[in-house]
């Protein structure tokens, strides 16, 4: 086969829909919108939640909880990621970011209890499940909270 015998698969190309050039065209008058009304102008139509002026039901249901439009996003690592590190290592944010296990250090730490401890650490992060906290113990670790 060489460039010149090169054909697109049939159908990956769609030509574009042509509008408003007459009836003979298929998509004359009304360009395919149907009849007259709100649908038909141009703009956003109909809204999602509009219900003809009846009070729509997510007006209608009451208000319930909080949610905080500035939540704490915490960064997970489970206990099972820590094993790579050397026996008796004090294991820091910085470290865990050059090792690629967090992202970010401008946003906090958790580690969790996913896996199991086989090394005696020194783990520093901002929060830590309470599994995890006796996983890390129970190794001859301590865990020290960051502010």
């Amino acid at each position: 086969m060489q460039v010149h015998q090169l054909r697109r698969p049939e159908g990956s190309r769609k030509r574009k829909k042509i509008v408003g050039r007459g009836r003979g065209t298929g998509h004359g008058k009304r360009s395919g919108r149907g009849q007259t009304g709100q649908n038909c102008r141009s703009g956003r139509g109909v809204l999602l939640a509009y219900e003809g002026g009846q009070m729509p039901l997510l007006r209608r249901l009451p208000k319930v909880g909080f949610n905080s439009k500035w939540p704490q996003r915490y960064q997970v690592v489970n206990c099972e990621n820590l094993n790579i590190f050397d026996e008796g290592a004090v294991i820091t944010p910085e470290l865990l970011k050059t090792k690629n296990l967090i992202r970010s250090l401008l946003r906090p730490i958790k580690i969790l209890s996913v896996g199991e401890v086989s090394k005696k650490l020194t783990v520093q992060a901002h929060r830590f499940s309470k599994l995890a906290l006796e996983k890390i113990t129970k190794a001859g670790g301590n865990a020290v909270v960051l502010e």
